[in-house]
């Protein structure tokens, strides 16, 4: 009979494309890890995984053998998680969720007082959201959840459709040349102000490439943390979803005006694998960030 741990470290690796990361995902090492790879390519007498630069590339027989293993490991996992109750009234669980500092400016302090009364005694880590990285995060298990712009590179995560998000953009509210209206001859006058990629955030740029525009860019930053006062102290503009820029707006940070081109509505995501790690605690976060976000990020 085949060792059920055997199975878990074949899965894992088939999942993350790495040894490491199998054996993170499992919290053993990664001698161990490479121990259990070794029984299985005895025991299958096949390699299993051939190393690329894109990682360990599943053979066909490890294809076919992953559709078999992961629908059993699956169903075991499930039945034993019947048998456990998670209860967040008593839980002290540590919960990881990936957030952009928009996520977190918009999320955070709704969350914060959720949880103070459903579950008064767990713990959250916010993991700021890397979106090169998150695939990955979610396969190893290194956060429960994430919050973030759709994103292709997450493969085969349990996904929920949250929000959508309007863009405007956000200017002084004494600014000297742009009064109550936004043409686009004014909007490409202009310098800029924006937030990295990685955020998740590109969607303006991928939209003015198309109309073969190039803005004049003033300022990269990594966060949207420090856009209000860049923008009630000068004169460049930002463009931002429309959800934040009313929270600055409301602080006296600025004024919206409606974008002079159309940019699609980026829709928000929610990405989580409940069936890796603690299942029942897993599911239950899931639900409740399915349920309560969407009535939260609207400010």
């Amino acid at each position: 009979m085949l060792d059920l741990n055997l199975v878990r470290v074949f899965t894992a690796i088939y999942e993350t494309r790495s040894v490491s990361g199998a054996a993170d995902r499992l919290f053993i090492t990664q001698p161990s890890a490479s121990y259990a790879l070794a029984r299985l390519r005895s025991e299958t007498n096949d390699e299993l995984f051939k190393r690329s630069r894109k990682g360990m590339e599943p053979t066909p027989t490890a294809m076919q053998l992953y559709k078999v293993f992961k629908k059993s490991l699956t169903g075991i996992e499930k039945a034993v998680a019947e048998t456990r109750i998670f209860s967040p009234e008593t839980s002290r669980y540590k919960f990881r969720l990936a957030l952009t500092d928009l996520g977190e400016l918009l999320l955070l302090p709704k969350l914060i007082t959720l949880f103070r009364s459903v579950a008064p005694h767990i713990q959250l880590e916010v993991i700021p959201v890397d979106v090169h990285k998150l695939d990955e995060w979610l396969l190893t298990g290194r956060i429960d959840a994430a919050l973030c712009s759709r994103n292709e590179s997450v493969s085969s995560a349990q996904r929920e459709l949250m929000a959508y998000e309007r863009y405007v953009c956000l200017l002084n509210v004494d600014h000297p040349r742009i009064k109550e209206s936004l043409s686009l001859d004014e909007y490409m006058q202009e310098r800029h102000v924006v937030v990295a990629a990685t955020s998740g955030h590109h969607i303006v740029e991928d939209r003015l490439k198309e109309f073969e525009l190039e803005r004049e860019i003033a300022l990269e930053v990594p966060h949207f943390a420090a856009l209000g006062e860049l923008i009630a102290s000068s004169d460049l503009l930002v463009t931002l979803p429309s959800s934040a820029a009313r929270i600055y707006a409301r602080r006296g940070n600025g004024r919206m005006l409606e974008l002079p081109f159309h940019v699609p509505n980026q829709e928000v995501f929610l990405y989580a694998h409940t069936e890796i790690g603690d299942i029942t605690a897993k599911t239950w976060f899931y639900n409740v960030l399915r349920i309560a976000g969407p009535t939260m990020i609207d400010p």
